[in-house]
């Protein structure tokens, strides 16, 4: 009951501060027209899910990486041929190993003989997310609706300079998210994501092999990620190590991780010293069910923020071209 209230309040907060009653995003945009979409999404995402157990991540994290460049709007679909530039979003460093592109635009094929023209890639992005961590144990998240896809993509530079990197600062951290609306609470909240999937040795080995000393980390952890990944310059990009203990598994174990030292990247060390993150840390290791809350907060904000509405963008055909 706690629970389902929370969402009630965070709805009608959230829709009121991104314009949910003013012709923008809402809660109920597709309402008359594509009023099966998230029924039509949520099919054809277990039907992903149930062939490859791996996709929840990958979904969660092109939703991230989709929306920390220029806004929830579909511009990391899109290919270099529709550009001015030859270096897409996709082809910044930081942008490794994003997978599922090519199943948003499957999803998107579906839509289009439903109600053709309607709903955007941006928003199919969003919605598949937010079903990879309900999927996945998560919380029921309701997110508003009516994003439009962008005509541009920042270059790949671009990218590198506003994706957060592994080993970013809490205060580098605090100022990404709260540029964004985020509390204090939120922005560590947000970094739960990493309960999901992996995390591969191009971005643990500057961590493990230049550590700091204030860089705390479980010695037996850290002999594990050393065999793991066993050069500075890593062998292949194709290892990984597991984000935490439940890597299928949306819950709070990321936290508890971080607690003893066997947090996989440098800002999990930092966010378990700083005394501005450590009690929010401490708590959403006991409370799974307020770690939650406040996820769920944060997602509506991380998916509703410079996002284009109305005439400002386009709903395109294709996810990876424009019109």
């Amino acid at each position: 009951m706690r629970n389902s209230l929370y969402m009630v309040v965070v709805a009608l907060i959230v829709g009121n501060s991104f314009g949910v009653h003013g012709g923008q995003l809402g809660y109920d945009y597709y309402k008359y027209s594509c009023p099966l979409l998230e029924d039509t999404v949520k099919k054809e995402m277990i039907a992903i899910f149930a062939t490859d157990i791996s996709a929840p991540a990958a979904f969660l994290r092109l939703f991230f990486h989709d929306c920390q460049v220029q806004g929830c709007d579909a511009s990391i679909l899109l290919d270099s041929h529709d550009l001015t530039t030859h270096n897409t979003e996709l082809v910044s460093s930081k942008n490794f190993g994003i997978r599922k592109q090519e199943l948003i635009s499957h999803i998107k094929s579906v839509l289009e003989l439903e109600c053709p023209g309607q709903v955007s890639c941006a928003d199919i992005i969003a919605l598949a997310a937010k079903e990879s961590v309900l999927f996945t144990g998560g919380p029921h998240i309701t997110i508003p609706l009516g994003r439009k896809d962008s005509t541009t993509a920042t270059n790949s530079k671009q990218a590198d300079l506003n994706l957060p990197s592994p080993g970013i600062t809490v205060d580098q951290l605090l100022h990404i998210f709260t540029s964004k609306g985020m509390n204090l609470e939120e922005s560590v909240a947000i970094l739960g994501a990493h309960t999901l999937g992996v995390g591969h040795c191009v971005n643990i080995v500057n961590r493990l092999y230049n550590r700091k000393p204030s860089d705390r980390m479980d010695f037996v952890f850290e002999q594990m990620l050393r065999l793991k990944c066993p050069t500075r310059v890593p062998l292949t990009n194709l290892t990984f190590v597991s984000n935490d203990l439940t890597p299928f598994v949306f819950d709070n174990q990321y936290y508890t991780n971080v607690l003893m030292g066997k947090g996989l990247f440098g800002i999990d060390s930092s966010i378990s010293t700083d005394p501005r993150t450590l009690p929010i840390v401490r708590r959403f290791a006991a409370d799974q069910n307020y770690f939650f809350n406040v996820f769920s907060s944060a997602f509506v904000k991380l998916s509703s923020t410079n996002v284009l509405t109305q005439r400002q963008g386009e709903v395109r055909r294709q996810c990876n071209r424009i019109n």
